[in-house]
């Protein structure tokens, strides 16, 4: 007993100087430093965005021809053209013709008011139609990814 107290006294009376093992030390290395983390510049992201383009003729007549083809009421699908005229040309009865406006409305995502449904019983009147509203849907679909490089992917959606 009076040993291991003569140990304790004799241990604190010694200066202390804290050794690590080496297994345990952390040495300062030149390929951890912080500074070569930090960002070289500061980068700050902008964003642009704008209205995607119009509709153009050709692609409102496509996708109504296409609409037409489709549509089982037409009596013969090679006179379907962007001249064609819904009674007198592929047979049409004014029902019928309702439905094709109400598929032209889908198709294009807009809002076809009566007065203006009523006049429209041709291909061209009705491409003449959509090419005159501001808020007919392109085909197209914009995307913008910020990851890594910046990319404007374009991606073309077949209706």
């Amino acid at each position: 007993m009076f040993r291991s107290a003569i140990v304790r006294s004799l241990r604190a009376s010694m200066p202390r100087s804290v050794r690590t093992p080496a297994a345990f030390q952390i040495r300062s290395s030149p390929v951890a430093r912080p500074a070569q983390f930090a960002p070289r510049f500061a980068y700050q992201g902008v964003r642009l965005y704008s209205a995607p383009a119009g509709l153009d003729k050709t692609e409102v007549e496509g996708r109504i021809v296409n609409l037409l083809k489709n549509f089982d009421k037409v009596s013969d699908v090679s006179k379907i053209n962007g001249a064609s005229h819904f009674t007198n040309d592929l047979g049409l009865d004014s029902l019928d013709t309702v439905e094709v406006v109400m598929a032209i409305e889908e198709e294009f995502s807009i809002e076809i008011p009566d007065k203006e449904a009523d006049g429209i019983l041709s291909v061209d009147k009705a491409v003449e139609y959509i090419l005159a509203q501001p808020d007919g849907k392109s085909s197209t679909l914009y995307f913008l990814r910020d990851r890594g490089e910046p990319q404007l992917t374009v991606v073309s959606v077949a209706h």
